[in-house]
């Protein structure tokens, strides 16, 4: 295993792959809920009502499979710390482009996996070519030092949205959590929907309603004490420590709900796995061609460029970073990425693509693929248990995912704030990705603000080319889709 891997090469451990591992699984287990609600636009019991519930049973499955197959792929393949499975956003983008205006539900999502197989292929032939790793290497290195930033400010902000530490409001649209609010409804009747007075609320329920908030700062608070004190395995630690303090303080009692688990096979193999290879899914994906075709390079774009971003975020938190400042084994963990989004369109799910969240277990010290294996191992749990985000409360997890923010921050550091052809494109990639809540807009918005400054300024250079093609291409997709 250290000779396949080169744990010791990489500067880690067995002991620190596997908690590195379980805290990757932990900081992205929801996907395995999230993703089928996400396709469906519903929760299971919705789902069922409104006759999408056997779309939600396949993508259950299929969620779970390509999360194995992508991330085993990254462990042995490109031997890197990542994690893979569908991805958020383009989940939602599947439901509204496929799903949710179809008179036949089931055939419209069938027909969507046919778009997302054939944009996975081009995305596999690009990888072969060589031509996503000349992408890649080209961007401007002041967007390859704001990418990492970025996401980490887009992973931390996750995370305060889990647990309510950062809330809608509809005058300034966010707000910290109402502490005061809360504890002012101490005394006061609890109502239900029907108007009737049902019980006061207590200290108690002010307690449980400021509890996540209250455990993530916490936790977050433990990880930075143990790790300025040298804590192997800080993270997991807090994500333990919490989970406990969750349960005992809260007085809830933990379960695994194995609820749908049997229905859910069957739905896999009756409306999942086979629905890409029917003829009318893909006669219903190119009746209109032309919106087949942008959407197929839609895919493309955002799957390419969330993994791009990724890569090199985890990757240089992790010092996994060549002398050009780009990650290694970048066109293998690329292939796996098509590999895995390609694997998710027959096995019956939206696209596959590295996840972000795989920059908590790098955080925990994962350098090698071993992280990976694990990750890939929880995964395949689920399949026979209920999903094992069910035990680990998001204020269990939001504290890695802010301290790993936190860490990626100090890449923006290496910008050069005094060049404006470099500070304005790094500065709009960083704030995009938060603000339109999409990694991909954020190296868009980016890459077309580089082109603009560098030409109007006598700057732009022979090299920019590819960065121009793709600010164009984000130029178009902004203009002709909606996400």
């Amino acid at each position: 295993m250290e000779k396949f891997f080169k744990i010791k090469e990489r500067g880690s451990t067995v002991r620190t792959e596997i908690f590195a591992g379980l805290t990757t699984f932990f900081a992205m287990c929801y996907i395995v809920v999230v993703n089928p609600t996400q396709v469906t636009g519903s929760s299971l019991d919705v789902a069922i009502a409104n006759g999408t519930g056997q779309i939600w049973n396949a993508v259950y499955i299929a969620s779970i499979l390509v999360a194995m197959i992508g991330t085993l792929l990254m462990a042995l393949y490109a031997k890197m710390p990542f994690a893979q499975a569908c991805g958020m956003g383009l989940n939602s983008f599947f439901f509204v482009s496929f799903v949710l205006f179809a008179e036949d539900k089931v055939a419209g999502y069938q027909s969507g996996l046919v778009i997302i197989l054939v944009s996975g292929i081009v995305f596999l032939l690009l990888s072969v070519t060589g031509l996503r790793k000349y992408i890649a290497t080209a961007l401007p290195d002041c967007l390859k030092k704001a990418i990492p930033a970025g996401i980490g400010l887009f992973i931390a902000y996750i995370g305060f949205q889990n647990v309510g530490i950062i809330q809608a409001n509809m005058y300034t649209k966010t707000q910290l959590f109402d502490f005061h609010g809360v504890l002012d409804k101490i005394g006061t009747d609890v109502v239900n929907e029907a108007g009737e007075v049902i019980g006061v609320f207590s200290g108690f329920d002010a307690w449980k309603a400021m509890a996540p908030v209250v455990l993530t700062i916490i936790g977050l608070v433990l990880i930075a004490v143990l790790a300025k004190k040298n804590v192997k395995g800080n993270v997991i630690i807090s994500i333990l420590v919490v989970t406990v303090l969750y349960y005992v303080t809260t007085l809830q009692m933990p379960s695994f709900d194995l609820g749908n688990i049997g229905q859910s096979f069957k739905d896999f193999g009756t409306v999942g796995i086979t629905g890409v290879f029917k003829s009318a899914s893909w006669s219903n994906a190119f009746a209109d061609v032309f919106k087949a075709i942008v959407l197929i390079i839609t895919f493309c774009l955002v799957d390419m460029f969330d993994t791009i971003g990724t890569l090199y975020g985890t990757a240089a938190q992790a010092d996994m970073l060549d002398e050009n400042g780009d990650p290694i084994n970048v066109n293998e963990a690329m292939m796996c990425d098509s590999i895995g989004t390609v694997a998710g369109a027959i096995l019956g799910t939206s696209t596959c693509t590295t996840f972000v969240e795989s920059a908590a277990g790098v955080g925990a010290g994962g350098r090698t693929g071993l992280t990976s294996v694990v990750t890939a191992i929880c995964f395949a749990l689920c399949l026979f248990l209920s999903p094992i985000a069910s035990l680990i409360p998001g204020c269990a997890t939001a504290p890695a995912l802010i301290y790993v923010g936190v860490l990626m921050m100090k890449n923006f550091a290496k910008v050069d704030m005094d060049d404006v052809t470099s500070a304005v494109p790094a500065f709009m990639a960083l704030v995009i990705m938060v603000l339109s809540y999409s990694i991909s807009n954020g190296i868009g918005v980016g890459a077309i603000t580089y082109v603009l400054i560098t030409l109007l300024t006598g700057k732009y250079k022979k090299k920019d080319i590819v960065i121009t093609i793709i600010a164009l291409l984000f130029v178009a997709r902004f203009l002709l889709i909606t996400m």
